[in-house]
């Protein structure tokens, strides 16, 4: 009999760490081999974890809402002939956890250490995962306040859930009333520490009043992490947008005529995304710079074109699948690519890498009627290229017997870069370069 370790898997080389959902097994639980153990979260896609071997589990070293870093050991399964059930424990049996060369990655410069509970009865040592540390720095709590939080997770750890619970009862009135009182003396302790340091913010506790007919959401989970990507991206990138304006008459009439014939052959409908990449691919080709991300003063440029497409979902919310090596995949395949993500990601069935790798994003804003967009850039790449609605307008046509008006099929096409290390001269040409390709489009060819 043998004990096998159950490991937070990699989930992509951007993510660093995973929150749990929900465990399907207790301890004491038979599993089989590939038998899904839990779900869990990252910053982009939910996921499985199943099981890498069959027997029993052992133990569980994680509970649920707690974050992990990717290598930490989650549980133990116990193998072998002589494996049997044991009896299910309601608490991990150790109360350090392995990491097992996993890294943490940050929010701020702090690293994770002890803090000894303030309790008579209570010796043990209190850890804090980076998800709590964050949001009490966000809140202006202090460790000392901190400390005095209770906690409903493993050995008494603070979650996630406990924090945001403290913070709503400290700026609601009323809950605060009836607070636990070591969440009331915790306070005033605090408030002396920062006016003895002359350190006070008068505002910092206030609760927020909202006046007139208003209703008040709750960010969901993937919205809370698409805000804070989206702020952390400002603040990374030196954000440029630039605009063109191409006519992409030939490229609609092509798809016109061959999407029937497509579809008979294919088995797939072939929509403007897969045209859009096609060009973008062919202008990274002659313009590497594009795909590439920024690494101190070192500019790493991907030779693997990984296109991201942002992709709405039913519930309003945004991800990114990524189409990986698009540059090797002919027009067919990129529309299977490109349908069958899409649809993985309306149906909730994407897998963890098919959101990972990027170096470099398309958005079709035109999907729902705008004409332009300045989108953000999708963290570590250095460009995101939008494309607008195609409409019709008359336009001025040069031809050898002179100029003449036409209703052609136009559409704004924008890409935000990192000026950084992309400067208005290459950002511009590689947009125009787009935007010829668009408007060369050979509408006699096969697909």
């Amino acid at each position: 009999m043998s004990v096998v370790d159950l490991i937070m898997p990699k989930l992509g080389e951007s993510i660093m760490e995973a929150t749990i959902l929900k465990w399907h097994k207790k301890p004491g639980d038979a599993i089989k081999q590939d038998e899904t153990v839990l779900d869990i979260a990252t910053d982009k896609v939910d996921s499985e974890v199943p099981s890498t071997a069959e027997g029993v589990l052992e133990s569980i070293l994680f509970n649920e809402n707690d974050v992990v870093p990717i290598g930490a050991v989650i549980a133990r399964i116990r193998v072998g002939a002589n494996a049997a059930v044991a009896p299910a424990q309601t608490t991990a049996p150790v109360t350090t956890p392995q990491y097992e060369d996993a890294k943490l990655v940050e929010e701020i410069p702090y690293q994770p250490v002890a803090h000894q509970v303030n309790t008579s009865n209570s010796n043990k040592v209190r850890f804090y995962s980076p998800l709590v540390l964050n949001i009490a720095q966000e809140e202006g709590i202090g460790m000392a306040e901190l400390e005095n939080i209770p906690g409903t997770g493993q050995d008494g750890r603070v979650s996630k859930k406990d924090i945001l619970a403290y913070v709503a009862a400290r700026t609601n009135p009323q809950q605060q009333a009836t607070a636990a009182p070591v969440q009331q003396a915790a306070q005033p302790v605090a408030l002396v520490q920062q006016a003895a340091s002359g350190n006070v913010n008068t505002h910092q506790n206030l609760p927020t009043v909202f006046t007139g007919n208003v209703e008040v959401i709750e960010m969901d989970r993937m919205r809370k992490l698409i805000a804070k990507h989206m702020i952390d991206s400002k603040h990374t990138s030196a954000h440029v947008t630039s605009f063109a304006e191409c006519d992409v008459t030939n490229l609609v009439l092509w798809r016109e005529k061959v999407k029937k014939d497509f579809e008979k052959r294919e088995g797939e409908k072939i929509t403007f995304t897969p045209l859009f990449i096609e060009a973008i691919v062919k202008c990274i080709k002659r313009y590497p710079m594009m795909s590439s991300s920024v690494d101190g003063d070192k500019i790493i440029i991907k030779k693997d074109l990984h296109i991201g497409m942002a992709t709405a979902l039913p519930n309003g919310n945004l991800i990114v699948p990524v189409i990986k090596n698009a540059d090797q995949l002919n027009l067919v395949g990129l529309t299977k690519q490109v349908n069958g993500l899409a649809n993985a990601a309306r149906t909730g069935k994407l897998r963890p890498d098919d959101t990972n790798g990027g170096t470099f994003t398309l958005t079709n804003v035109g999907t729902f009627g705008s004409i332009m967009g300045t989108p953000i850039i999708n963290q570590p790449q250095v460009a995101i290229m939008a494309v607008g609605a195609i409409k019709k307008r008359p336009m001025v046509i040069e031809t050898p017997q002179g100029d003449s008006i036409a209703i052609r099929h136009m559409m704004y096409i924008s890409l935000s870069y990192d000026h950084r290390i992309i400067d208005g001269a290459l950002g511009s040409t590689f947009l125009n370069a787009v935007s010829k390709e668009l408007e060369n489009f050979d509408g006699a060819r096969n697909f």
